[in-house]
């Protein structure tokens, strides 16, 4: 592993975080150090946003790239590696995925550059894809034969079966217009409007409670594994109910009927 960071982690006053890859030199490539330094990001900020001291995580990279996938060195080491030390690494691996899928709060992706290998997978698993339109998306393991095994779960569920088995298997590059008409990408803008475009959906997220939109997103969550059962019908009356009478729930009606902002909206002074 690298002892140079791999990535940054900051928080502003408003309460978005700002997870960035920062491997420019290598396009942003993973390896075990970087994989293992994203995974604690992503333990700190499941407490926090849970604590609901973080709103939204932005996901980015700096460089060129969004990241090339994995790193060539770290590619080296791991065909010495044993099938136990495989396992073990695609847990880790795995376990990045299942975390950045499963953060309560909004995630927001900011897609630059080239995304290849696993970073498909990152973005599939962030709940907002905003993509330049230079960026570039390409599943690219069978060409050295290997699968997108531990990502596939993601981005079969972003693409749908039928598009997954296509570019899947012939590792195709899909340009910026692809991706956002297969529904990996949401949002697709001129390379120098990308970062006006990712603070313009900061500004719509930060304009919902904090509240409601975890408990949406855990709430889609469960109705995308049951959509219709008992079950499932009886848990959406209970969430709508609880937020009804809930405290934020209170302060977003009234502030609905007061026509005044509600108390969770940041102050623009706390904007960076």
């Amino acid at each position: 592993m690298s002892e140079t960071p791999c990535s940054s982690l900051t928080i502003d006053a408003r309460g978005v975080a700002w997870l960035t890859l920062n491997r420019p030199a290598v396009h942003n490539a993973f390896d075990d150090g970087l994989i293992a330094e994203l995974n604690g990001h992503l333990a700190h900020l499941h407490e926090a946003a849970t604590r609901g001291e973080v709103r939204v995580v932005v996901l980015g990279s700096e460089g060129k790239s969004f990241s090339a996938g994995a790193d060539l060195g770290w590619m080296k080491r791991m065909v010495e590696y044993d099938f136990a030390g495989n396992l073990a690494d695609s847990r880790h691996l795995a376990q990045l995925m299942h975390d950045l899928d499963t953060l309560p709060c909004p995630t927001l992706c900011r897609v630059q550059g080239a995304a290849f290998g696993g970073a498909v997978g990152l973005a599939a698993c962030c709940d907002i894809v905003i993509a330049s339109d230079k960026a570039r998306f390409c599943l690219s393991e069978v060409k050295i034969g290997l699968s997108p095994a531990v990502i596939s779960p993601y981005v079969q569920r972003a693409l749908g079966p039928r598009q997954m088995r296509r570019y899947a298997l012939t590792a195709e590059v899909m340009n910026a217009a692809t991706a956002l008409d297969l529904g990996l990408a949401h949002r697709v803008v001129d390379h120098d409007q990308l970062d006006g475009a990712v603070t313009a959906m900061l500004d719509t997220l930060l304009a919902g409670s904090p509240q409601a939109q975890r408990a949406t997103k855990a709430l889609l969550g469960v109705v995308a594994r049951e959509p219709d059962s008992d079950a499932t019908r009886e848990h959406t009356c209970r969430v709508i109910s609880e937020l009804r009478v809930s405290p934020e729930g209170q302060e977003g009606l009234a502030s609905f009927f007061d026509k005044r902002a509600p108390r969770w909206m940041p102050h623009k002074d706390n904007a960076s």
